[in-house]
């Protein structure tokens, strides 16, 4: 059954579809730059239609320029970089691993600076979930940069279903060569923080065991 809820923004997630999750630190996204998002979607919204493009493939389009655009300000490393801390950064992959196959079927991640990519298809309800690898990170993380009492996630993830094998892939490739993107390392796999620095012993497409 499709999991439906609203926090600021509405949520549906469909049933044994993956999702990709995009997870940013509190402050990561300053208001100044929160309404440049909004206005780009705005401008969007506005442009005129493209011949033999559905509804459907016109939100997805603009879905994943959105989300471009927003990721490029995040990977210029504005606001808080508390997951610079290599520490820091260990504690949220471990985490991301410790539920896979139990909580959620796991095919990529990536964390950066600021916030975490991750495509996942859920076991447990999403909410529950996602709960879980925000909360104990959080604690782990403030506990251990002595800043008890942080708040340390953005209460919201932006999520989008994969709706193809095509399209699955894609996700993949965009997770894993985020740090190439923002100029961190000449190769994925270079990056520690990453499904592709251990894609030797997991194949790429094949749930994290």
């Amino acid at each position: 059954m499709d999991e439906a809820y609203r926090r600021h923004l509405p949520h549906l997630i469909p049933h044994g579809y993956p999702l990709f999750i995009t997870s940013v630190l509190k402050g990561a996204i300053p208001r100044a730059m929160a309404e440049r998002i909004l206005a780009e979607r705005r401008r969007l919204e506005q442009e005129p239609e493209r011949p033999n493009e559905s509804d459907e493939e016109r939100r997805i389009r603009h879905h994943k320029m959105i989300l471009a655009f927003t990721d490029r300000f995040l990977d210029e490393g504005h606001g808080p970089t508390h997951l610079k801390d290599p520490r820091a950064a260990t504690i949220v992959v471990d985490a991301i691993l410790f539920g896979a196959g139990t909580r959620y079927e796991l095919y990529a991640y990536v964390v950066m600076a600021n916030h975490v990519h991750m495509l996942l298809t859920p076991i447990w309800p999403y909410r529950k979930l996602m709960q879980g690898i925000k909360g104990y990170t959080a604690y782990q993380i403030n506990r251990l940069q002595n800043a008890q009492g942080r708040v340390f996630w953005q209460d919201e993830s932006y999520d989008h279903f994969t709706r193809d094998t095509d399209e699955f892939y894609r996700v993949i490739e965009y997770i894993e060569r985020n740090p190439v993107a923002a100029g961190l390392c000449a190769r994925p796999e270079d990056w520690p923080y990453s499904s592709a620095k251990i894609r030797d012993r997991w194949p790429r497409g094949e749930p994290y065991r």
